[in-house]
């Protein structure tokens, strides 16, 4: 019997519920025996079921069943009744976020202002839009050259375009060991290898770094140094100031992603005020106003603005004329500085409720964050809780998602706060308490 065939029948008992997520396969050399088939052929078939997605081994446990991948829509079942809660993604709004925001749509519907921000917007923007870009930028008394900023469609542009910029196709990219996930869809995409770098409480390690490169050659590094998605981790000055003596030694170039760090207003001073010409800083407004209406900001080292904004171009990353005038607008009349001191709060208020409901767990967060880290009490796996919190309505990331390589992801899970109302909020983390504490629901073993 062909290897497919049978990869074909355990694909089956999966879609039809044989065999449910989380549900560990026999060992090979015994899915051999059972099947009548030679030892490399069950090889063959669960290398076949982990190319389709479908299970994924860990080094020293087997190979498991794995959560359904993730629909267009959050597709949760709920058997009590109560409405699903979607702690995947995380768009944080807050009240009267819209109203403020409205104050500079209005400027815009004027027919002589609709004429200019319907135009084409370049790389570079304009003159006014570069200033404003800086001072929403500028932190811990760093305030980016507007020269030197860059302007993308959103944050996921921005990404693709550093990357494309500085790795060439089949290129390395050094990575921390748990990356933020679009991360890897963008580098699958664009043909580029990641890397995992080994991390501590501050970040991906400079040793580590070192090591890997010297290894075999990076053509980049990506980092995320203020609160990190999804451990919310924060490098220290040392810390960075160490990152910059090792991206010029090593003759590297850093991507600094600082999304999620206007969250943090004490943190320290970005990486590109330690390395200007090493670094390649990101940030946009998709988080700190709305994913919708946003644009993406590149601060680009002096020597590489023109290839970054090339690549911008090349790869039609380039922001939208009117979402471009919209957030000029939003940063001089004070919208972003009010919506962003609100989401602040916001995000403390939310991380109480972790602390009331989970404070009990292995959790890893920073009290400023939209999102923690939980480390799952044994037995449970990772996909196991997923799939087990999705049964209950709530959707919940596991650990694999943000793993890079192929070694044993963590059993884990991030919890996305940002998104649900705060009463919701508290009422799924505290059914993903009861849940965690129900050990009894977490082994899930079946023979195939």
């Amino acid at each position: 019997m062909d290897y497919r065939d049978i990869a074909d029948r355990v694909a089956g008992a999966i879609a039809g519920g044989r065999l449910k997520p989380g549900d560990r396969l026999p060992p090979q050399r015994v899915f051999a025996r059972r099947h009548r088939i030679a030892p490399s052929t069950a090889i063959r078939v669960y290398g076949e079921l982990a190319r389709r997605g479908l299970v994924v081994g860990e080094v020293g446990r087997g190979t498991f069943v794995r959560a359904a991948p993730p629909l267009p829509g959050p597709a949760l079942a709920e058997a009590s009744g109560l409405a699903p809660v979607d702690l995947q993604l995380n768009y944080p709004v807050v009240a009267g976020q819209s109203e403020l925001m409205e104050r500079a749509l209005g400027a815009l519907a004027r027919p002589d202002v609709l004429a200019e921000a319907g135009r084409p917007a370049a790389a570079v923007g304009t003159p006014g839009a570069r200033e404003a870009a800086a001072g929403v930028l500028a932190r811990s008394g760093w305030r980016p050259d507007p020269d030197r900023v860059l302007f993308a469609g959103n944050g996921r542009a921005a990404i693709a375009a550093a990357v494309s910029c500085l790795v060439p196709p089949g290129g390395r990219l050094g990575v921390e060991a748990l990356t933020y996930p679009l991360v890897k869809a963008v580098a699958e995409r664009l043909g580029v290898r990641l890397v995992p770098i080994a991390m501590d409480g501050e970040g991906m390690r400079p040793d580590a770094l070192a090591a890997a490169h010297r290894a075999a050659p990076l053509a980049a590094v990506y980092l995320q140094p203020s609160l990190h998605n999804p451990l919310s981790v924060t490098a220290g000055d040392a810390r960075r100031a160490e990152w910059a003596h090792k991206l010029r030694e090593l003759g590297l170039t850093a991507i600094e992603d600082a999304t999620w760090g206007f969250l943090h207003p004490g943190s320290p001073t970005p990486l590109a005020a330690y390395a200007p010409e090493r670094t390649v800083f990101l940030d946009s407004l998709s988080k700190r106003l709305s994913p919708g209406l946003t644009v993406g900001y590149l601060v680009a080292p002096e020597a590489g603005r023109e290839r970054l904004a090339e690549a911008l171009r090349s790869g039609a990353w380039t922001a939208a004329g009117f979402a471009l005038a919209a957030a000029t607008r939003w940063a001089g009349d004070g919208t972003v500085a009010e919506v962003v001191a609100a989401k602040r709060a916001d995000a403390a208020a939310r991380q109480e409720l972790v602390l009331r409901h989970l404070g009990g767990f292995d959790i890893a967060t920073d009290p400023r964050a939209y999102y923690c880290w939980w480390r799952l009490p044994a037995p449970w796996r990772a996909e196991t809780f997923v799939a087990a919190a999705a049964e209950r309505g709530i959707a919940v990331t596991p650990g694999a998602a943000f793993a890079v390589g192929s070694g044993r992801a963590a059993d884990a899970v991030r919890i996305g706060l940002a998104s649900p109302p705060r009463p919701v909020l508290a009422q799924a983390l505290d059914r993903l308490a009861v849940l965690a504490s129900s050990d009894s629901l977490a082994s899930g073993i079946l023979d195939v």
